[in-house]
């Protein structure tokens, strides 16, 4: 008897443990929240000692110690649905939002967005579509306004004088394979707002290798005043080595005829253990038409020399840079013109 009633209360409970688990489980899944933060500083100096010499975005000083930007990035979904909100704080984030803010004349006047690196929200009805609205980092190009997505510290030409972010709606769609299609239209380009009925047109097709070893995307951003083509390929040569490509040509309309600039960027990464790593950028950017808002009026070559040193979600970026233009556009010690300017820095990143 005494078994008896014992095993009783066993399935009685076993039953229990069924049926609560039965009345928790659900078709949907559960909500998932993940939290990105980081934090980078850096130190450069000006072989020349002229702060002017610096050329390209979010390393603007010299012998200086400098914040770039503390970020805060939560992406959270549940479903078929999604959202981000991620945020910057220093002047990183403010060159990034250049058209943010309280004061200076092309500013909008709302301070608040220029902390809004991205906020944007998403729907996928099916695993093939999703639908995106809001403000998120341009699909144009190579490099990214985070420091720690970046090998090189510094930032090229062609990513100081293409697109920043845009603001407004995109579809991606999935074409089978690794081939995707990306198809929006947004307000004009780094503007978080603006009263102006001018729209731009953003496209971006993907794809690559069965191996993820090569994988090539070509973007576009137009609008009837400027276009921009867009070409990046990424090449795995083996665990150690990689060759990343990003050529980029913008297009604009002035006074009814059309200029262009353009840059061409070659990325050689090395990697012979997971603790250090090199890269060496080279880049050249012909702005000979002075159609970029540096409006040099010349070309200019760049040598980029990173290395990489890991200590544990700490990154330790020694760089040395070396530009050289057609024309003086940069300045020596005692001011006069030169064609050739050279910098070192050093950068600290920690990502958690």
């Amino acid at each position: 008897m005494l078994r008896k009633k014992i095993n009783t209360a066993i399935v009685c409970v076993l039953f229990g443990i069924s049926s609560l688990k039965a009345q928790t489980d659900s078709t949907k899944p559960a909500p998932a929240t993940t939290y990105t933060f980081s934090v980078d500083a850096y130190y450069r100096t000006d072989f020349a000692n002229q702060l002017s010499n610096n050329k390209t975005s979010f390393t603007n000083s010299n012998n200086s110690f400098e914040l770039g930007m503390a970020s805060i990035r939560v992406d959270h979904s549940f479903g078929k649905v999604a959202a981000t909100v991620d945020l910057g704080f220093g002047r990183r984030a403010e060159e990034f939002s250049y058209n943010d803010g309280e004061t200076g004349a092309s500013k909008n006047g709302f301070l608040t967005l220029a902390a809004l690196k991205q906020a944007y929200m998403s729907y996928s009805p099916s695993s093939k579509i999703k639908f995106t609205v809001g403000k998120w980092a341009t699909h144009v190009g190579w490099e990214l306004l985070d420091a720690y997505a970046n090998r090189n510290y510094s930032m090229s030409y062609g990513f100081s004088y293409g697109p920043f972010f845009h603001t407004g709606v995109k579809t991606d769609i999935s074409l089978g394979g690794k081939s995707a299609f990306m198809i929006g239209i947004a307000i004009p380009t780094d503007r978080s707002t603006t009263t102006s009925s001018t729209k731009v047109a953003i496209a971006q097709f993907s794809t690559g290798t069965k191996d993820d070893k090569l994988k090539a995307y070509l973007n576009f951003q137009g609008t009837k005043d400027l276009t921009q083509f867009d070409l990046v390929l990424n090449g795995n040569i083996s665990s150690k080595f990689a060759i990343n490509y990003d050529g980029t040509v913008q297009s604009v309309k002035v006074a009814g005829a059309t200029h262009s600039w353009s840059s061409n960027a070659l990325y050689f990464n090395y990697d012979p253990t997971s603790k250090f790593g090199l890269t060496l950028r080279g880049e050249y950017f012909d702005d000979k038409k002075a159609v970029s808002s540096g409006a040099f009026g010349a070309g200019i070559f760049a040598a980029t020399l990173s290395a990489n040193v890991h200590l544990s979600n700490l990154t330790i970026i020694p760089e040395i840079r070396l530009d050289n233009a057609s024309k003086e556009i940069f300045l020596k010690n005692n001011g006069a013109g030169t064609k050739s300017a050279g910098n070192f820095l050093i950068a600290a990143v920690y990502k958690f």
